[in-house]
This record gives C-alpha cells, structure tokens and sequence, in this order.
C-alpha cells in the first residue's frame, strides 16, 4: 500500500514542545536521574522510597520494572519525529531519494558512535572483543527502517507491519528449533535469539552467550520507533482536533498494553529478548506518556515546567555519548564533597548523584544557551 496521502497532509502550525520535553524526561532517567533514584535504596526507612527505587533496576529475565520501559520510550519518540522531519523534507522539494541517502548516512554515523561508546577503550588490536550491539547501533536502524516505510507506506499498512513482524517473532521463537534445546525454550540459553548471536554476530556477547542489542531482538524493537511513527501521524495532522489526537493517542496506548498483557500469559514480557508482549506493553506505554505531555504541555499550554526537560531534550545524543565520556560523578565530588563530608558514609552516594545531575542539567543549558544543537 503506497502512501499517497502523505504529501497533501496539512502541516503542523509549529514545533510541539511535548516531544522535546518527553524526550528530555527519558534522557535525564538515563542520563543521573535513574542512578540518583537507584541510590536511595537502602537509605532511608521508608518502604515507599525503596519501592521507588528498586523501579530503577532492569530485571534479570522475565519480568518488569519502570527502568525496563526508558529505552523503548526513546526508540518510540525517534519514530514520533520521523513524520515531522520527512513532511519537512517533503515541503521543501527534497526528492525521497535524497531523503533516504540522509537516513542512511545518519545510521552510518550513529552505529559507528555506538560500537566507539560500547567499547572505549576500543580494543584496536583485538576485534575479538569488539561488542557491535548497542543502544545508538538500535537506535539507528530503526530509525533508518522506520523512515523507509513512512516514506512509502500509510498509517494504517505501517501499523500491519509491525504487527507483522511481531508475530513473525512470536512464531519463530516457539517454533524455530535450536540445536540442543529444540522449540520454543525461552530460558537463558536456549532461546533462538542467543542462538542466532552465537551463531553469526561476531565479537563481545553483552550476556555472553548473546546480546540483548544484537541481531534478532532488532526485529521487535524497531516496531516501537514504527508505533512512534504513528503517533506523529496523528500530532502532525491538522485535520484533526487537539482533543481528538489525545483520544486517538490514549486509545492506542490503551490497546497496545491490554494486548501486551494478555500476550504475556504465553510469551512472556522479557526486556533481554525484547519479546513482543514487551513491545506491547512499552509500546502501549509510550502512548500515555507522549498523551500526557502533549496534553498538559501543547493543548493546555502549561509549558513552563517543561523548559527543565526541553534543555536536555534538544541535545539527547550530545548528552548521552557525554554521559558516558565525561565523569561527571567524578566532578561532582570534587565540586561538592565539601558540603556532604560530614555527612553519614551511606549519603555520600546520593550527594554524589544528585551532584552530577545537576551538573549534567547546567551542561546542557549552557548549550542551550549558546543554541548549540547537534543533530545526526
């Protein structure tokens, strides 16, 4: 189904802001704000903060917890721009050949930033132990796949593509035999998904004998940046009310994690494989967050709260590769151990955290500041 309607779509009137704030909340839980919640754990006496806290650990197999969901959210938001920017392209002239080169060089970049982050120091002299799964390398094909249907295929034939490909999943995880476990064996080492890992993706396994990031489980994830896709379909459509984007938004959302649960009972939900019951629910996840902020933010024009997470949501990939390449945990001790050093020992850890988080927030306001926005 070739996607014709596209090009007379009426666009958006201006930048929603709810997208860069929802992408600014998901950055900052992966980039201090997690780690601060995490380190509460323990150290009061109050169930409900321990409670909270053990929300930001991933679990070990099946199973979930809020941080399980940070990922997916941000696969989801980089298919909620995809409308955005191609109808952009679009306006402007810029044939769809042109439109698929830049979506190719973008994934080119984002994977080879990707294995550099996942590997530092880059082990030069021996690829053995090279990890080519990871968070951008996800990130980037499916945004490249995403883009490549949006171009060509409606709202409605994208949506039967990822369900598609998540009952292909589903049936080749039951049904695809694997040598020494036979069908349909989820545990953590017979499942099809390590098997194929083991079998063909070279270098470093992040769980050793597959990685969660690597070849197989890309199937199911890119679904959610496809889901986000629709989403923008709907946020940039100006035929249709404000109010009538958020019923559409929240039913879907809706939808999505009802199947998502009822999914479960046979396949159950399980980050490490990224099985689809996992999409579902995340996916379904997804919506009500992005109706939440779009709600509060773009249709009651609340948007002074959000400026906090606008300031980290315009630079998203600049602060994640420097999360990982600048300490800012070691800087907030530097900075602010002279405030906490009398405190109790236990302390020290949160201070810490919470140090580098607002570190991490002034980074990106100087940015901000100076309008320093690097895009890929």
């Amino acid at each position: 189904m070739i996607n014709q309607e596209k090009t007379t779509l009426p666009a958006a009137p201006k930048r929603l802001v709810s997208i860069d704030a929802l992408r600014g909340f998901d950055m900052l839980m992966i980039c201090g704000l997690g780690a601060f919640i995490e380190s509460l754990e323990g150290k009061t006496s109050l169930a409900w903060v321990d409670a909270i806290a053990a929300q930001f650990h991933h679990t070990d197999w099946n199973g979930f917890t809020f941080y399980d969901f940070i990922f997916p959210l941000f696969l989801f938001i980089a298919g909620v721009s995809i409308p955005f920017s191609m109808q952009a392209g679009l306006a402007k002239g810029i044939p769809k050949s042109n439109l698929y080169k830049k979506a190719l060089k973008r994934m080119l970049i984002l994977v080879a930033l990707g294995i550099l982050e996942k590997n530092t120091p880059f082990p030069f002299f021996d690829w053995t132990h090279v990890r080519l799964g990871g968070v951008l390398q996800r990130i980037a094909i499916a945004g490249f796949v995403t883009t490549l249907l949006y171009l060509n295929f409606a709202t409605k034939a994208r949506m039967l593509w990822a369900a598609g490909i998540l009952l292909f999943y589903y049936a080749a995880m039951f049904l695809i035999p694997v040598p020494g476990f036979g069908a349909g064996d989820l545990s953590f080492e017979g499942n099809l998904h390590g098997y194929i890992d083991r079998s063909i993706l070279p270098g470093r396994l992040l769980q050793g004998t597959f990685d969660e990031n690597g070849l197989f489980t890309q199937l199911p994830a890119l679904c959610l940046t496809i889901m986000g896709s629709i989403a923008g379909d709907f946020l940039r459509n100006a035929a249709i009310t404000p109010y009538g984007k958020l019923k559409k938004i929240l039913l879907y959302g809706l939808v999505c994690i009802g199947i998502g649960l009822v999914w479960n009972l046979h396949f159950p939900i399980n980050k490490r494989l990224w099985s689809s019951s996992f999409i579902m629910l995340t996916g379904g996840m997804s919506f009500l967050f992005l109706a939440f902020f779009y709600w509060v933010i773009d249709v009651l024009q609340l948007k002074k709260w959000a400026f906090f997470f606008v300031v980290i949501g315009m630079n998203s990939i600049t602060i994640y590769l420097a999360y990982h390449f600048i300490d800012f945990g070691f800087t907030s001790k530097l900075l602010f151990e002279g405030l906490y050093v009398n405190s109790q020992e236990a302390w020290h850890s949160v201070f810490q955290s919470l140090g580098a988080l607002v570190l991490v927030w002034v980074f990106l306001y100087i940015l901000y500041r100076k309008k320093i926005f690097v895009k890929i």
